[in-house]
């Protein structure tokens, strides 16, 4: 049968450009699974100064030139790639919503970025057990997550300026951006501690969605009642 008959069916003909694609890109999630694998377990049996970047890379069977395309650093394999992150069209989607619920929008963002992504929950848990165990390691997550907090603000404020508000109407507006980011992280430490405790089975982005549930209910119940 031609390609054409393939394609005439949905099916993907040899060479397909999205095919090949996919392939590519399942075998990138593989090699870097691999290496920070065999990062992380080698620091939990060995220290994480006694590791090498060749002992990584002869546990996870790549050259060091593919470790360094990877990982960029050592620190990096431990840590790990970044999270998923929203396309610039959810980025976009987010700064221009009318609606007054950001904190909501903010963590369903992060959501949405989660939904295709499958977390390695063994490998989570035993970098979060040689992160605690590691200053190095502590400081450079804590830096980490601050570069991501510090971007998050920008978007939360960016939306707050799409929607007319500025700091001269506003005197308290970058507190605000900042306090909505800090309730966002909140929502996503709590789920991560539910998750890594097993006391949940649904995904990741499920999980962010009832975390958030629960601190809307809270907020609502602490806040003050108007007559």
């Amino acid at each position: 049968m031609s390609s054409t008959g393939l394609a005439g069916r949905g099916l993907r003909g040899p060479g397909d450009p999205a095919a090949d694609e996919g392939l590519r890109a399942r075998k990138r999630a593989a090699t870097q699974s691999a290496l920070e694998r065999a990062a992380v377990a080698l620091a939990l049996e060995h220290g994480y100064d006694n590791v090498t970047v060749d002992m990584i890379c002869e546990a996870a069977m790549v050259s060091p030139r593919t470790f360094f395309n990877y990982c960029g650093t050592k620190e990096g394999a431990f840590l790990g790639g970044t999270p998923p992150k929203p396309t610039d069209a959810a980025h976009q989607a987010f700064v221009h919503g009318t609606g007054r619920d950001v904190l909501g929008d903010l963590v369903g963002m992060i959501a949405a970025a989660m939904a295709d992504h499958s977390p390695d929950t063994d490998l989570l848990r035993r970098r979060r057990l040689l992160i605690e165990r590691t200053p190095e390691l502590l400081t450079g997550e804590t830096s980490r997550i601050a570069e991501l907090e510090k971007h998050l603000v920008h978007l939360v404020l960016e939306r707050f300026h799409a929607q007319g508000r500025t700091e001269a109407n506003t005197p308290e507006l970058v507190d605000e951006a900042r306090m909505v980011v800090a309730l966002a992280g909140s929502v996503m430490r709590y789920s991560m501690q539910k998750w890594f405790s097993g006391a949940f089975t649904g995904t990741p982005a499920a999980l962010l969605q009832d975390s958030l549930t629960l601190m809307q209910r809270v907020t609502a119940a602490a806040a003050p009642a108007t007559h």
